[in-house]
């Protein structure tokens, strides 16, 4: 009776925490979490001595799944860096790939060297990346949830994130944004709302006018008024779009209750920012070209791992001190080290 108490015990967190304000990047564990020991009971209701067998064959199947998912990985990164360059950015599902490898890797080399202090430090770093891999997967089924939740009608204004141009012109990934954008204008107004729209991204040094005058061009060209069509063309990141928007519609006395657009990938963390900047807002997403998701998810996730640093500095190093600890506590003869 342990594990469907402590299963149900967290998704009745969740639920709490859900209600409260969907916008926490912690639902998401508390749902994989409650999801994982629930579903293990489930599967285990009434046949007892299947619990062992389920075991091991989790204890087998989740290595091959780290692999398939790193092989994978790594065709993505090839596929990406082909289509858009060689960056940072795209390399990252190829380095995620090899993050997600490297125990495997230590672990032959330990094998081979057959040293207790390597293999030790084997098992921290294999127990830091499966905590990496856990905070993915949650952070994953959470963005997926959360995605789909829509939002409340009767918005007082649409602001869309600017993505970066083509020079000046609106590249197809921001092109999908303002066409959301416009669908959520023309349902407002359909149900008798009258928001504004506030097109939020500055200049980048690559570009020719700001990602703002240019997406209200767009939005213009698509027969929306002018006047109700605002500019925030300071920005130069996800958070500063959410503040000097959000300081934009105060200074013109405008209600801040806002549905914000993005895209797909990018929609629990903008949320999660939203939230800490104490701002009445939900998100929407539009849809991005699937080569280009695995790439864009990695980022959001890296971004998120960055923001929880400390959090994540001393989960890490706390489970990395643990296989240390326990040689320790139990004691190893000298001619073994």
């Amino acid at each position: 009776m342990i594990m469907p108490a402590i299963g149900l015990g967290l998704l009745a967190v969740f639920a709490v925490r859900f209600v409260t304000d969907r916008r926490r990047l912690g639902n998401g564990v508390f749902l994989l979490l409650g999801s994982i020991f629930t579903g293990v009971w489930a599967l285990t209701m009434g046949v007892e001595e299947a619990l062992p067998v389920l075991a091991v064959v989790l204890v087998v199947l989740a290595p091959l799944l780290m692999v398939a998912a790193a092989v994978l990985l790594l065709v993505n990164g090839i596929q990406v860096c082909r289509r858009e360059g060689i960056s940072l950015h795209t390399a990252l599902p190829s380095g995620v790939a090899l993050v997600f490898l490297t125990p495997y890797t230590l672990y032959v080399i330990a094998f081979a060297l057959g040293d207790l202090w390597f293999t030790v430090a084997t098992a921290s770093v294999t127990l830091v990346v499966s905590y990496l891999g856990l905070l993915l997967i949650a952070f994953l089924l959470y963005a997926y949830v959360y995605k789909h939740l829509g939002y409340q009608p009767g918005m007082d204004a649409i602001v869309v994130h600017g993505c970066g141009l083509d020079g000046g012109r609106v590249p197809p990934l921001l092109a999908s944004r303002l066409d959301l954008a416009l669908e959520v204008y023309r349902a407002e107004i359909a149900a008798g709302s009258g928001p504004s729209i506030v097109t939020s991204g500055g200049k980048g040094d690559d570009e020719k006018v700001a990602e703002a005058e240019a997406m209200s061009a767009y939005l213009m060209e698509a027969g929306i008024a002018p006047e109700a069509v605002l500019h925030e063309d300071r920005s130069v990141d996800t958070r500063e779009n959410l503040l000097f928007t959000k300081e934009l519609l105060t200074v013109r006395g405008s209600s801040a209750r806002m549905v914000l657009v993005t895209s797909d990938f990018h929609v629990l963390r903008t949320a999660i920012l939203a939230r800490q900047l104490d701002m009445d807002a939900e998100v929407v997403g539009a849809r991005t070209a699937l080569y280009y998701l695995p790439a864009a998810i990695l980022r959001e996730f890296a971004a998120l791992v960055v923001q929880y640093r400390w959090t994540n500095v001393v989960a890490g190093s706390v489970l990395a001190a643990l296989p240390p600890i326990a040689v320790l506590t139990v004691g190893v003869p000298v001619a073994a080290v």
